[in-house]
């Protein structure tokens, strides 16, 4: 049975809250009111693309999606940026649900895949990622700069 469908502004309320409980496991401070604007700007703008887990009628995980584009491929690839399960509904099945909505995604957009980072101490993470199929890509270095406003 699938648990799983795309984000629609009524489901800001719980949504919001669930991006909260993913902020705050990344330790970031607990702001539900910025949580929900940000979201709300990412639906209304279509910035993203948000697919929510249900059970019993309550919102219990999410993924958000961010278009990239590559221009060597010439297609879009999507940046799986966020994927979080409440506490309660792990080990359900619901984060490969979310997966299977992104995978769906490339697939309906001809998108050349999907693009995730994770911690390398993401036990849980590196193991969902790969038991899905995912492949570790080693063969680039990966580099950041950090804006320090």
């Amino acid at each position: 049975m699938k648990n799983t469908r795309k984000a629609t502004l009524q489901d800001l309320p719980q949504l919001a809250e669930l991006f909260d409980q993913y902020r705050i496991f990344y330790h970031k401070a607990s702001d539900i009111s910025a949580a929900e604007n940000f979201l709300k700007e990412r639906i209304k703008n279509k910035d993203s693309e948000i697919f929510v887990a249900e059970s019993g009628g309550q919102l219990v995980g999410f993924v958000q999606l961010y278009p990239l584009f590559s221009s060597t491929r010439m297609k879009r690839y999507w940046l799986l940026n966020d994927l979080f399960v409440n506490e309660n509904s792990r080990g359900k099945g619901f984060s490969k649900e979310l997966i299977d909505e992104a995978k769906e995604l490339a697939k309906s957009t001809n998108s050349a895949g999907i693009l995730l980072e994770t911690g390398k101490s993401n036990d849980i993470g590196n193991k969902l990622y790969a038991s899905c199929g995912f492949e570790i890509y080693d063969e680039v270095n990966f580099y950041e700069w950090t804006n320090k406003v």
